[in-house]
């Protein structure tokens, strides 16, 4: 009986010392680090109408308020008159100098006319903003005060997913508010924010957490809080943050002169499926492959053309096409580069001179013929030729109209209005044309056709019918 009480012992406090080791105690990097991050508070001066008199509050939008226009007392002529109100908005910060240097996200800056920043001892600062960069999300901000707490930088290249991380913020207004969790994955890329390789985590962010710092276990900062993704409004387990280096880089081109400058090539990429893998020739998916080149761009100058795939940009392997933009973005403008290249089933080399990324793009909108046209029955699509006024519509020499997309093709992604402007590395400008490229191919293989739908152009891998 002792021996079995003396078992059950040891077995419990082996059991507490397994979850000592398992969950880590944060008590001590909150204690230590928790001065280096801020309140951000933001006031915007906003156009607002006054209502309906004798109902305070009421919104000229309000379903009532055309009601007593229409039936009401005599509304005065200047009460209508719009006023300035105030609106505010809450976020997070840290220091990343101990001069008063303060990083957070651009959009919690965003149109602000006055920022104040709060300390975690309650001193209270006003900021101005020495620049901001909407396409990473990253604002610098200046406060004046001295002998301030820092940040220490992580390095990202170490950080493991499923570590642990801990994040300081202010979610809705409360204060140094500490969640936890873990690293759910590294180089997550999201919807039109190709420069940021994020961190995911399951930390609860919610409204008010923008701009505040990831910490991993030794207490140094591997990432700025950013986004958040839900349905609700709230925290549902998919958290987001810019690691720290991108931001740090960042920092140092707004610290230097204001804004943020980045290269370009002047291509369209996109990723190369194991389908178009196939088409091409290539033994792997690593690369990003071209589906469209700027006339006059850097990479047209370089003899760069569609269907190529990019598989080295200045000696670093392009592991995946998201590794492109990033790598092009972080290159000076007029810097030469060597790019390797996957042509026609072999490498090639060609070096280009880099070229300033503009604030704006141009887009262009293609107009869609609905006629029907010749079947080419391999692809399960029917095609028509483009006027000549739609080709100078879209700017393009050839190219065949879909007008149709019929058999197992009808669920890929090829739609009624695409354009095709080639198959592989073949432009194609005729249905004739079209037809004869098809002839020599097996049936059954995978062909790769350049599509243009509005103003994008990408590859889509289509298998061929068995006919």
């Amino acid at each position: 009986m002792l021996k079995k009480i003396f078992a059950l012992a040891l077995f419990g406090l082996f059991a507490q010392s397994l979850a000592a080791k398992e969950l880590p105690d944060f008590t001590t990097l909150v204690e230590k680090h928790g001065a280096e991050v801020v309140n951000v508070s933001t006031t915007q001066m906003t156009q607002t109408s006054q209502g309906i008199p004798g109902i305070p509050g009421l919104p000229d939008g309000d379903p009532l308020a055309e009601l007593f226009r229409r039936f009401g007392p005599p509304i005065p002529h200047d009460h209508e008159m719009p006023r300035e109100q105030e609106t505010h908005s809450l976020g997070s910060g840290f220091i990343i100098s101990s001069d008063g240097y303060i990083l957070t996200n651009a959009h919690v800056v965003d149109a602000a006319d006055k920022i104040t920043v709060k300390l975690a001892d309650q001193r209270e600062f006003k900021a101005k903003v020495i620049g901001a960069d909407r396409r990473t999300d990253v604002a610098l901000l200046k406060i004046e005060a001295t002998g301030l707490p820092k940040i220490s930088q992580g390095d990202i290249s170490a950080l493991k997913v499923g570590e642990w991380v801990l994040a300081i913020g202010s979610p809705f207004g409360f204060d140094s508010s500490v969640t936890a969790g873990i690293v759910s994955a590294k180089g997550r890329s999201l919807q039109q924010e190709n420069y940021v390789p994020f961190i995911q985590t399951d930390v609860a962010i919610n409204p008010g957490n923008s701009g505040g710092p990831l910490y991993n276990m030794k207490g140094e900062v591997v990432g700025i809080n950013s986004q958040i993704y839900s349905r609700s409004g709230g925290y549902m387990g998919l958290s987001f943050a810019i690691p720290i280096d991108v931001a740090m880089e960042v920092v140092n081109q707004l610290r230097a002169t204001g804004k943020v400058t980045r290269g370009r090539i002047g291509v369209m990429i996109q990723e190369v499926t194991h389908e178009l893998a196939d088409s091409f020739g290539l033994h792997n998916t690593s690369g990003a492959l071209i589906s469209a080149v700027e006339k006059g761009g850097p990479a047209d100058k370089a003899g760069i053309q569609p269907s190529d795939v990019i598989l080295k940009y200045d000696g670093k392997a392009v592991v995946a096409s998201k590794d492109l933009p990033r790598m092009v973005a972080g290159t000076a403008p007029g810097s030469k580069v060597a790019v390797q290249l996957w042509r026609k089933g072999a490498t090639k080399e060609v070096s280009l001179t880099i070229a300033e990324m503009p604030s704006d793009g141009r887009s262009v909108r293609s107009s869609r013929n609905e006629s029907s046209g010749e079947q080419i029955a391999r692809l399960g699509i029917g095609v028509v030729e483009l006027t000549d006024d739609q080709k100078k519509q879209l700017q393009i020499e050839g190219g065949l109209l879909i007008d149709e997309v019929r058999g197992a093709n009808v669920r890929s992604e090829l739609q009624r209005g695409d354009v095709i402007l080639a198959l592989g590395n073949t432009p194609i400008a005729s249905i004739e044309q079209l037809n004869n490229v098809l002839k020599p191919i097996p049936k059954g293989h995978n062909v790769a056709l350049l599509v243009r739908r509005e103003d994008t152009a990408s590859y889509i891998a289509i298998k061929l019918d068995d006919k």
